[in-house]
């Protein structure tokens, strides 16, 4: 059985009030930016809608794989987590692309990370410092937790510092 935990339609979306599992990916994101000395994001209810649309695309392969970027529809960038189902909590899962910062000095992108630039991409996007705006989903199924966050503007830009 699949369950959306967030749901939204893909037309345009209203702001509300955070649920606590989005308050809880949002306050999460904004604690590593602070630490980074970047400013927070805001939370994006059109962004969290085309993540969720994502979701059952995981499902269906079984495993992580980004969406084709042509197929974003708002020129976002993406980080992608999964767990086994009910083991971790949203914010756990995002506060593993925080623990990247182990690989990560300063520099122009992609040359900030020890070793392959995608060592720390997941969390050079979350500290990118010209992104404003994150929106996430946790797509549920039978096995696994599925976490997708879409950022905009995107970050990870190649030639491009980052602090």
């Amino acid at each position: 059985m699949l369950a959306i935990i967030f749901s939204a339609a893909l037309a345009a979306v209203p702001q509300r009030p955070l649920d606590p599992v989005s308050a809880s990916i949002l306050a999460e994101h904004n604690l590593v930016r602070a630490q980074a000395g970047v400013p927070p994001l805001r939370w994006n209810w059109q962004l969290a809608a085309d993540a969720a649309s994502y979701g059952p695309t995981l499902s269906a392969i079984g495993y992580l794989q980004h969406s084709p970027r042509s197929s974003r529809p708002r020129n976002e960038r993406e980080n992608l987590a999964q767990g086994p189902r009910g083991v971790y909590s949203a914010a756990q899962l995002v506060a593993v692309w925080a623990a990247e910062r182990h690989y990560f000095h300063p520099g122009i992108f992609p040359s900030v990370c020890a070793g392959n630039w995608s060592t720390c991409a997941h969390y050079t996007q979350m500290i990118w410092p010209t992104t404003t705006d994150v929106g996430c989903a946790v797509y549920t199924d039978a096995r696994y937790d599925w976490l997708i966050c879409r950022y905009s503007p995107p970050g990870n830009i190649d030639n491009r510092p980052v602090p």
